[in-house]
């Protein structure tokens, strides 16, 4: 009963999956790139970024 369900499988070979299938999980997502073509801004230009346009933005 208190058997794991993978105790008989294999231990996953990491670097194998990535020479076959690629990097499937990238290191960052794409809200924590930013959009395409994005320079590395701050987190203040962002902020300026969303001010309305009646505030002065």
């Amino acid at each position: 009963m208190s058997e794991h369900k993978d105790a008989g499988k294999k231990p996953v070979d990491k670097d194998k999956l990535a020479r076959i299938f690629g990097d499937v999980f990238p290191e960052t997502t794409s809200d924590e790139r930013g959009p395409e073509g994005s320079t590395g801004s701050s987190d203040d230009d962002w902020l300026r970024g969303q001010v309305p346009p009646h505030h002065g933005g």
